[in-house]
């Protein structure tokens, strides 16, 4: 794929990090809130950058774009988050064309999520693709490309099971407080942050706990009340954090600052509390835990539990692997004609315009030529030749440059490609 893909000696690349190598406090130094990722698209623009998709979820920040060299989006992450260039050397990872490709499918379709099968990340990539293209920032490749990543995860969610049941980070940790918190029926719950995570939480809070004791708590308190409105539950003002604080007995935190909203100093404690930070960047500071009674929990450890179901998904990999073969095969053709399409088209002129200087000279030289079956012999001469070398220029084993060069050259033909 390596030949096809490199556009004007730009390649396309894929950069970021991920739960994989880096933990939540470095995953947070390198989260970009949607400010930071609307910088990231302006600043491309302004430095050339023709085609770029940014992602920043808890789990990764990535970018998936064209480029002369990774360092230039490298860049763009470390600029506008609070992540360094060194920092990224430790923990980051490039992937250039076929391996980048590879990488987009894998991450959209769950296979490289944190919990296996967690579809979340689609509809983030759906949401930075829509913003970049507002900006005119994704050509035809990548459009393609996130159509063709779209279609593998829609099929792998229909026709696998490595979905099936319920298993996510929200769901993780409501399981983690029903196993650790007796009685959770009748336990005061604080959630604090209403966003993706957050509602996912609360909605499973509310499924398998029957609790009725579940505050919502939002910077943004319309927010908290739509929510609330369809749960039946209680809002209070940002206000009230430090007194709903003292009464809770388990707290989940999911909100998107940038920095800590929870330290020791607002907890007044007359009771035991159950901790659990949802958020990227980690929104509870660690000194909570210098206080007897405090159990702080965070989102990597929650993915790190196994049960049947996460069991259950792996035996479907093969099949959604096979999945991702199959459309990222057509994708690859689709990418290969689209490099030589210029050139049988300029090839099928030049050999349409040597038939006609040809049918010329006949017509001069022959009294009785026939017309109609001299141009249907010519031109089906000339379709005949033209598969030739199409299909010779879709063969795997085809260096597609090399051979582009060699018939441009023979039959002294230029393309609008070039």
């Amino acid at each position: 794929m390596e030949n096809y893909i490199a556009q004007k000696h730009h390649y396309f690349y894929a950069v970021g990090l991920s739960y994989k190598k880096a933990d939540a406090e470095i995953r947070g130094e390198f989260s970009l809130d949607d400010k930071a990722k609307t910088r990231v698209l302006e600043q491309a623009k302004r430095e050339g950058i023709e085609s770029l998709i940014v992602t920043s979820t808890c789990n990764r920040t990535e970018i998936y774009g064209f480029a002369e060299h990774p360092f230039q989006l490298i860049k763009l992450i470390c600029e506008n988050s609070n992540g360094t260039v060194e920092a990224f050397q430790k923990v980051g990872f490039v992937y250039k064309n076929h391996d980048a490709v590879n990488h987009m499918f894998r991450v959209a379709t769950g296979l490289d999520s944190q919990i296996l099968g967690d579809f979340e990340i689609i509809s983030q990539l759906k949401s930075s693709f829509n913003e970049s293209k507002a900006l005119g920032l994704i050509n035809t490749f990548l459009d393609r490309l996130i159509n063709a990543v779209i279609q593998a995860s829609k099929k792998i969610k229909n026709e696998t099971e490595i979905s099936s049941g319920a298993t996510s980070v929200a769901f993780a940790s409501v399981q983690y407080i029903i196993k650790n918190v007796e009685h959770i029926g009748n336990k005061n719950i604080l959630l604090f942050g209403t966003g993706k995570i957050g509602r996912n939480t609360c909605e499973n809070l509310v499924k398998h706990t029957k609790n009725e004791h579940i505050t919502l708590i939002n910077r943004t308190k319309d927010k908290a009340e739509q929510l609330a409105g369809k749960l039946n539950l209680i809002v209070k003002d940002y206000s009230e954090l430090h007194l709903e604080l003292q009464k809770a007995d388990v707290v989940v935190v999911a909100t998107g600052a940038q920095n800590p909203t929870i330290d020791k100093a607002i907890l007044n404690l007359k009771k035991p509390v159950l901790i659990l930070d949802l958020s990227i960047p980690k929104n509870v500071n660690e000194n909570v835990k210098e206080l007897e009674g405090v159990t702080l929990i965070h989102m990597d450890h929650l993915s790190q539990m196994t049960d049947e179901t996460l069991e259950k998904r792996k035996s479907h990999i093969p099949a959604a692997e096979a999945i991702i073969e199959e459309i990222k095969e057509e994708f690859v053709a689709w990418t290969k004609a689209r490099k030589f399409a210029p050139t049988i088209h300029a090839l099928k002129e030049k050999l349409n315009s040597i038939k006609e200087g040809e049918l010329n000279f006949q017509r001069k030289k022959m009294s009785n030529f026939d017309e109609e079956q001299a141009e249907l012999i010519s031109n089906r001469i000339i379709q005949k030749i033209t598969n030739h070398f199409a299909n010779h220029l879709k063969d795997d084993n085809t260096t597609v440059d090399e051979s582009i060069e060699w018939i441009e050259k023979i039959f002294q033909i230029e393309t609008t490609s070039k």
